[in-house]
């Protein structure tokens, strides 16, 4: 274990490094095709050529690396996760998984471990979808599933995307060039915080995940009647912020009681032309939902605009409903799962199984390949927070299990 020790030393201090580089110097930002995060693209970028890997940047900005198998026909395997950030974030939400991969391929390479197969680490430039009301930017370009109507998408500046990508040296025209055919992967692996405060409770080191939450993100908007505070009565009131406060407890009393199946969540909220002594007249505000089962997802989505739609009915306010995101649920590959699942138990750690309720790269992915993911625990579960922490211990066993991981997935191959 003192070997795994050192080695997360060693990753911890990439990560604090790449962490200094910001946008703020309060917290951690850096979203995609900014100055710091540029700044913070070339740092890793410059990890990658040390490490003596094959390292180029996409189109999109991914920094890509890889081992090359000498095998005539090998496919390739991918080990990745994201540098992009939230407002405000931590330190780990992405780059642990990066840096860890780094480390593996850096302990192949000294040992000259033979690979029957390509491996390609990857940092993908944009998972969060900050900047552009997007997500998985950089992983859907390397799954060939990039939507090419979203180039025309602007920023809040009003920048296109397009005009991002060539800001930062790429090309909006090669980008399907960048992806990887769905006959060459063999499958992909990504190492990432938990972000939830199972392990943490718990005091267990690393988790299997057995599948990724599906979401539907919602923006909806009531409108009624702006009036004086002072001389509307308030059983003729059209009043849009009531209306919207009755769905948001609605929202959360929907999820308590389905919480084993599903999360509902209202967390942003838009009072157009606010003050304090005037009728609310129109309120915009959202709708995250989440679970691992499909149909249990569709029934949430259905029940609550039916509550939405009733709610405005009876407070004589109009609803505009606008679904602005969906993601299907994903069940991480069975094969890969138990190479992970014995990596586990071999390094000495009980095999805890978990669902992912947030996102992760692995999404676009496992809709063209095999895709496993391997929780590592973190502070209380706190993520998206400066307060975002993982802890030594925890990282070196995170870095030998991934390491069993990989020499299980080359002898079986």
């Amino acid at each position: 274990m003192e070997n795994f020790i050192a080695r997360a030393e060693k990753t911890l201090a990439r990560i604090h490094e790449l962490a200094a580089i910001s946008e703020d110097a309060d917290g951690v930002t850096r979203t995609f095709g900014t100055p710091a995060f540029l700044r913070g693209s070339a740092l890793v970028q410059s990890w990658f050529e040390q490490a003596g890997l094959r390292t180029r940047l996409d189109s999109i900005g991914n920094v890509r690396g890889r081992l090359v198998s000498q095998h005539p026909g090998a496919k390739t395997f991918v080990i990745a996760s994201h540098i992009d950030t939230v407002v405000n974030a931590g330190r780990f939400d992405g780059p642990l998984g990066v840096l860890l991969g780094l480390d593996l391929l850096e302990s192949l390479r000294a040992r000259n471990v033979e690979l029957p197969f390509h491996v390609e680490l990857i940092a993908f430039s944009d998972e969060e979808g900050v900047r552009f009301h997007t997500t998985y930017l950089g992983s859907k370009v390397v799954a060939g599933s990039f939507d090419q109507s979203l180039l025309t998408k602007t920023d809040a500046a009003g920048i296109s995307l397009t005009d991002a990508i060539h800001t930062m040296g790429g090309n909006a025209a090669t980008l399907a060039a960048d992806a990887i055919p769905a006959d060459q992967w063999l499958g992909y692996f990504e190492a990432h915080i938990e972000q939830g405060p199972v392990l943490w409770e718990r005091n267990i080191p690393v988790a299997l995940v057995t599948a990724i939450a599906g979401q539907r993100r919602v923006e909806l908007t009531f409108k009624g009647m702006a009036g004086h505070a002072g001389t509307v009565p308030m059983h003729m009131r059209q009043d849009a912020l009531a209306g919207t406060a009755e769905f948001v407890l609605a929202v959360e009393q929907f999820g308590v009681e389905r919480n084993t199946a599903l999360v509902a969540t209202v967390g942003k909220l838009d009072v157009r032309h606010a003050a304090s002594n005037v009728i609310a007249g129109e309120v915009t505000c959202s709708l995250d939902l989440r679970s691992a089962d499909a149909d249990e997802l569709q029934t949430a989505y259905e029940a609550l605009y039916a509550q939405a739609d009733a709610i405005a009915t009876r407070r004589q306010l109009s609803l505009h409903w606008n679904l602005i995101q969906q993601t299907a649920p994903v069940t991480c590959d069975a094969g890969l799962n138990q190479h992970l699942t014995r990596a586990i138990a071999d390094s000495g750690y009980p095999a805890v199984e978990l669902v992912s309720g947030a996102g992760h790269d692995a999404v676009p992915v496992s809709f063209v390949a095999p895709a496993t993911m391997l929780f590592v625990r973190c502070f209380k579960g706190i993520s998206h927070n400066p307060l975002e922490n993982a802890e030594l211990p925890d990282i070196a066993a995170a870095i030998q299990v991934s390491e069993q991981f990989m020499l299980n997935l080359i002898a079986a191959n």
